[in-house]
């Protein structure tokens, strides 16, 4: 199975249709960002704290996996130089319409979050990627490669999935409100899966997801060469999960690239 080719589907069509991580920002929105009132999430329900970005303007960002017309704009409204990279083209289209409906500068690229080769080493002074390594198999290639393309004293900010989300069932879970832990982590889509839970994967065509621990989370962000500076969770819903009465599901960090010597 290619799993890039077939997330990229999955994400196009789940923009077309349209959910909460794909409607773009309105343009009261950008006005504000505009004028220094703004703020950005790398999880469901918790901004990012202003001193984790500091002043924009000027600053080169990269949106890693991060299209849907959210965060990209705001951060090209507040003055900074973007680039929004994305699998998905019609996420890519929601950054571009929201660039052209409000007269922002930014560049938008179509490429897997684990194959930055399209940009020199040392690109970019911050990377802001939103919960979505959940969509490839091996983060780790992830984290070096940010590594790779910031600047030293250059900061990685990410979000992502408490790796205990995965034990459970969750279709089972929408249905009965039911925790009912099944799968051994970690957890892999469509390998996980048998019976009935594959059957109704391969029916909703949605992307496939994996589990990460938390020392290739962490661990690997700092084996690639990061020092963590900060971390938080998050919640989310509890119509997103049941889990959410019991545990944060979402993790953020900081993490900087060491000024050299």
């Amino acid at each position: 199975m290619n799993i890039i080719q077939h997330n990229r589907e999955a994400w196009d069509r789940e923009s077309t249709a349209g959910s909460e991580w794909t409607t773009p920002v309105d343009a009261e929105s950008i006005d504000r960002a505009r004028r220094g009132d703004w703020s950005v999430i790398l999880t469901p329900t918790r901004a990012v704290p202003a001193e984790w970005i500091g002043d924009p303007h000027g600053k080169k960002i990269l949106c890693l996996a991060s299209g849907g017309g959210q965060q990209a704009p705001i951060f090209a409204a507040a003055g900074a130089q973007v680039t929004s990279f994305d699998l998905s083209d019609e996420q890519l289209a929601k950054d571009r319409m929201v660039a052209e409906r409000e007269g922002l500068e930014l560049r938008c690229v179509q490429g897997d979050m684990a194959d930055l080769s399209e940009f020199p080493d040392d690109s970019f002074e911050l990377v802001f990627h939103p919960v979505a390594n959940v969509f490839v198999p091996n983060v780790t290639v992830v984290w070096r490669e940010c590594h790779r393309v910031l600047r030293a004293g250059g900061d990685l900010l990410a979000g992502f999935m408490n790796p205990n989300f995965y034990l459970f069932d969750h279709d089972k879970a929408e249905a009965s409100g039911e925790l009912i832990a099944r799968y051994p982590l970690p957890y892999a889509e469509p390998d996980s899966l048998d019976g009935e839970a594959l059957k109704r994967w391969q029916e909703s065509r949605r992307a496939a997801e994996f589990s990460h621990s938390l020392e290739t989370q962490i661990g690997g962000q700092i084996a690639a060469g990061f020092a963590i500076t900060g971390l938080y969770e998050d919640t989310w819903t509890d119509d997103a999960t049941p889990l959410n009465r019991f545990t944060p599901v979402n993790i953020a960090t900081r993490a900087t690239k060491p000024e050299a010597g």
